[in-house]
C-alpha cells in the first residue's frame, strides 16, 4: 500500500473486553457532550430573533431589513456576533496548554473534572446573562472546560482501551460530541417557539447539564495505568490494568508500560523533547490532522447550519429542523465509524470520507451558484432545490462523521509515546481551537465575499489533505499504544527520522 499503510508492530497482549472498560470509556467519553452541546447550541441561539435583538441589535435590524430579493450572503456578516461564538475557542486554546501540566502531574481524571466544573459554571453565567460582557465571560469559562476535556479525554480513552478495540472506544468521544449537538438542536427547536423570547436562556443555561454529567461521572473513574505509572503508583497501576483487561496475567503489557514510564521520567521537559528529530513524524500529524479537520469545512455547517438555511430562505423553524436532520445523520454515520475503524483501518476511512466530501462540495457549489449566483438573490427557492441542498449536506456530513470527525481525535491521541503524550495532545487541541476560532471568525465574511466560491475553497482543501493521508499516514489499527513508535520506524517515508544521530532541533523535510 502506498505510504506504508500496512506496517504494524506485530505485538499482541492477551485481553478481554470487560464491562468495566466499557463503563469507564462511556463515562470518560461523556466529556464530548460539552463540546458538542456548545457546537450545536451557539449556531441555533444566534439565529433566534429575541437573542439578536437583545445583544446584537445591529445584526437584528439588518436581518429584518433584508428582503428575499436582497443579497442573502451578507446579512449575518458581523464580527461582534461571530466573536461571541469564537471567543470560547481562544479560551480553550489557552487552557489546553495549562491542562498538559495538570494531566501529567495530577492525572487525566483530575483534568477531566476541572473541565466539567468550568463548563458548568460558564453555562450558569450565560443562562443569566444581561449584557454582552456576561456572555463573553461565560463563553470564556465554557472554553476553559472544553480545553481541559479535549486535552485529557482522548488520551484517557486511548490508554484505557484494549489495543484491538482502541479505535471504536476512542470514537465514543466523537459520538458524545454528536449526541451533544443533537440534543442542542432539539432544544433549540423547541426553545425558539417559547413565547416571550426567553427560550435562548434555556438553551445557553442548559449547558450546565452536560457539564455536571461529565464532572460527577469522573468520581466513578480511576486514572489510567499509564498515568498512575507516570506518578510512581506502581501497585495501583497494575491492579487497574488487571481490572480493565479482565485477566490476572498482564505482566507483558505492564512491563512495557513501566518501561515507557521510566523513559518518560528521563524527559523532564516534554515541550522541548517533542521538537526533537525522532518525534518529527508524529508532531507533523499532531499539527496537520486537527488543521485539516477544520479545513474540511464541517464546523462551518455545525456552527452556522441554522444561519445557512435561514439565509437560503427556509425560515426560523425550518432552519433549526434542517440542523436537527443533519445532526441525526451525523450520529448514525459515527456509529458506522465505530463499527468499521478497527476492521478497515484509519487510512481507509480517511480516504473514503475525503472522496465523499469532495463530491458533495462540488454538488453544493453548482447548486448554490445556479440559484444564488454572485448577486446573492435566489428569488423563490423551489422545493427540489431545497431538498437537493439538504441531501448533499447530509451525505457530506456522513462522510465527515465516519472519517475526519472521529479520526481527527483518535489518531493524534494514539501515536505519541508516554513521555510527550500530554504535551502532544495539547498541541493537537491548540491547533484545533486556533483554526476553529479563525474559521468561525471569518466565515460570514468569507461567505459574503466568496459567495458560492466558499465551497470551492473547502473542496480544494479536501483534495490536498486526502493526498497527504495517502502518501504519509501509517496505519495504526491493532497496534498497542506503547509500541506505536515501531510503526513509524518501519514506514518508508519516516524511517530516516529514527537514524541515530544528534539532530534534535534540525527541522528536516518530509
Amino acid at each position: 500500500m502506498a505510504g506504508g499503510g500496512g506496517v504494524t508492530s506485530g505485538k499482541s497482549y492477551p485481553v478481554k473486553f470487560t464491562s468495566k472498560v466499557l463503563f469507564t470509556c462511556i463515562v470518560a467519553a461523556s466529556g464530548g457532550l460539552i463540546f458538542g452541546y456548545d457546537l450545536g447550541i451557539s449556531g441555533g441561539v444566534t439565529s433566534m430573533d429575541f437573542f439578536l435583538e437583545k445583544f446584537f441589535p445591529k445584526v437584528y435590524r439588518k436581518e429584518i431589513s433584508v428582503k428575499p430579493s436582497d443579497d442573502q450572503y451578507c446579512k449575518f456578516d458581523s464580527q461582534t456576533l461571530t466573536l461571541f461564538t469564537s471567543s470560547l475557542y481562544l479560551a480553550a486554546l489557552l487552557s489546553s496548554m495549562t491542562a498538559s501540566r495538570i494531566t501529567r502531574g495530577l492525572g487525566r481524571r483530575m483534568t477531566m473534572m476541572f473541565g466539567g466544573l468550568f463548563f458548568a459554571i460558564g453555562a450558569v453565567i450565560n443562562g443569566f446573562a444581561e449584557n454582552v460582557l456576561m456572555l463573553i465571560i461565560g463563553r470564556v469559562l465554557l472554553g476553559f472546560g472544553i480545553g481541559f476535556a479535549n486535552q485529557s479525554v482522548p488520551i484517557y480513552l486511548s490508554e484505557i482501551a484494549p489495543f484491538k478495540y482502541r479505535g471504536a472506544l476512542n470514537i465514543m468521544f466523537q459520538l458524545s460530541i454528536i449526541i451533544g449537538i443533537l440534543v442542542a438542536n432539539l432544544l433549540n427547536y423547541f426553545t425558539a417557539k417559547i413565547e416571550g423570547g426567553w427560550g435562548w436562556r434555556l438553551s445557553l443555561g442548559g449547558a450546565v447539564v452536560p457539564g455536571l454529567v461529565f464532572f460527577l461521572g469522573c468520581f466513578f473513574l480511576t486514572d489510567s495505568p499509564n498515568s498512575l505509572l507516570e506518578r510512581d503508583k506502581f501497585k495501583e497501576a497494575k491492579v487497574q490494568l488487571q481490572k480493565i483487561r479482565g485477566i490476572d496475567n498482564v505482566e507483558e503489557e505492564f512491563n512495557d508500560l513501566a518501561k515507557a514510564s521510566e523513559a518518560a521520567r528521563l524527559d523532564q521537559n516534554p515541550w522541548k523533547e517533542i521538537l526533537t528529530r525522532k518525534y518529527r513524524p508524529q508532531l507533523i500529524f499532531a499539527i496537520l490532522i486537527p488543521l485539516f479537520q477544520q479545513l474540511t469545512g464541517m464546523n462551518v455547517f455545525v456552527f452556522y447550519a441554522p444561519v445557512l438555511f435561514k439565509s437560503m430562505g427556509f425560515g426560523n423553524n425550518a432552519s433549526l429542523m434542517s440542523a436537527l436532520i443533519t445532526s441525526i445523520v451525523n450520529f448514525c454515520a459515527t456509529l458506522v465509524s465505530i463499527a468499521t475503524v478497527d476492521k478497515y483501518g484509519r487510512r481507509t476511512l480517511f480516504l473514503e470520507g475525503g472522496l465523499q466530501m469532495l463530491l458533495c462540495q462540488l454538488v453544493m457549489t453548482v447548486s448554490i451558484a445556479s440559484k444564488f449566483g454572485t448577486s446573492g438573490n435566489p428569488g423563490e427557492l423551489p422545493l427540489w432545490f431545497s431538498m437537493l441542498v439538504v441531501i448533499a449536506m447530509c451525505v457530506y456530513i456522513a462522510g465527515f462523521a465516519w472519517s475526519w470527525g472521529p479520526l481527527g481525535w483518535l489518531v493524534p491521541s494514539e501515536i505519541f509515546p508516554l513521555e510527550i503524550r500530554s504535551a502532544a495532545q495539547s498541541i493537537t487541541v491548540a491547533v484545533n481551537m486556533i483554526f476553529t476560532f479563525c474559521i468561525a471568525q471569518v466565515f460570514t465574511t468569507m461567505l459574503c465575499n466568496l459567495k458560492f466560491g466558499l465551497f470551492i475553497f473547502f473542496a480544494v482543501c479536501v483534495v490536498g489533505m486526502s493526498i497527504f493521508i495517502y502518501k504519509f499516514l501509517a496505519e495504526t489499527k491493532g497496534v498497542p499504544i506503547e509500541e506505536m513508535t515501531i510503526v513509524w520506524k518501519n514506514h518508508p517515508r519516516w524511517s530516516k527520522y529514527f537514524v541515530e544521530k544528534d539532530s534534535s532541533f534540525e527541522m528536516g523535510k518530509i
